[in-house]
This record gives C-alpha cells, structure tokens and sequence, in this order.
C-alpha cells in the first residue's frame, strides 16, 4: 500500500482554474489525460430591464403602423358605394396644406322653389379635375366611389371620389298652358266689360 493520496498535488505551473478542474477530472479524457481543457465561456448577464422595454414599445409601434397601413390598403381598395349624382356644378377648388387634393360643391335641385342640397366631392385623377375645371356654373353628372373610414384628409376631405364627369343637357322648363287657348276646342265667351 502506499502513502500516496488519490488526488494529484496542484502543479505550480498550472493556472489554479486548470489545476482545479483537472482536480475534478473535467479537463481530461482517457487519451488525452494530460492536456488542459479550454477555459468555460463568461457568463452572459440577463438583459437590462431597460433594454426590454424599449424593444417592446418598438414592436408595439411596428404592429401599430403595420395594422394602420393595412387598414387603409383596404379601405381605399373597397369601395362602400358608387352611384350618380348630377346638378349645377358651384365650385371646384385645388386645396389643402400638406395634402393638395381636388374638392368640388355640386348643386342638386330635388323640386324647383326649393333651396339645393350641396354635395361636396374629391377627385384624385388629375385628368378628370381638369375636366371638372371646364365645366364650373354647368349641369354635370358625376360618378363616384364611395370609400369611408379613411385614416387622413390627405386622400380627400370627403369619402366621395369622383372618377368620371358627363355634361348633361339643360332641362327645358316645362311649356305653360295659354291662359287665352280654350282646353276644349269651344269658343271662349269675352269677358264682360
């Protein structure tokens, strides 16, 4: 039997991490018990609170802007109504601050006595506002695609987006009858003096 311990003495030669791993058997293996094994990684520190946070509000603003471009994708692909409307166009304008937009008034008369209903539209092609340009004071009919829910006014102030601008004719004023022509083919007595 001998004296020995089963452990080895630390060698003075070793850094004292190496001494002790080799102490333990982790640094060798059965055909390379001699050699040292490499050093273990740092230890990665837990992310910052801080760090955490801010990649949430910067997600959050992500799926914010991504739902809102979404939603006006669909909004202006997907037309509410359509339809016509015809009357005396008043006023054509190009406005806006930011936005410049295309935005017109249009008369429409329901009975004659009656003071007009004002129906205000967009127009985004610029063709077609010309047109509408021309015809300012005249009878026009107008088709238009309805979209609502628009996000911004920089589309148009109106959901009414006029695509399409007709002249229409002047009406004729009905013709009155002649108070001195007798309805019915007999001679109408003079009246007495």
């Amino acid at each position: 039997m001998s004296n020995e311990s089963s452990t080895p003495s630390p060698d003075p030669t070793k850094p004292a991490a190496a001494a002790a791993a080799s102490a333990t058997g982790a640094g060798t293996t059965g055909a390379a018990a001699g050699t040292t094994a490499a050093a273990p990684p740092p230890a990665v520190p837990p992310p910052r609170k801080r760090s955490r946070i801010k990649r949430f509000f910067l997600w959050w603003i992500a799926g914010v802007a991504a739902a809102l471009l979404l939603w006006t994708l669909v909004a202006l692909n997907w037309p509410y109504s359509t339809g016509d409307r015809g009357g005396l166009l008043q006023k054509f304008e190009r406005k806006g601050w930011l936005c410049k937009t295309y935005e017109g008034q249009l008369a429409l008369y329901a009975a004659p006595g009656l003071p007009p209903e004002i129906w205000s539209f967009t127009v985004r092609d610029k063709a077609v506002a010309d047109q509408i340009a021309g015809l300012v004071g005249e009878r026009v009919q107008l088709h238009y695609v309805e979209h609502r829910g628009l996000p911004s006014n920089c589309f148009g102030e109106t959901g009414f987006f006029v695509d399409r601008v007709t002249p229409a004719p002047s009406p004729t004023p009905p013709a009155l009858p002649d108070a001195a022509a007798p309805a019915s083919g007999v001679a109408a007595e003079p009246p007495p003096p």
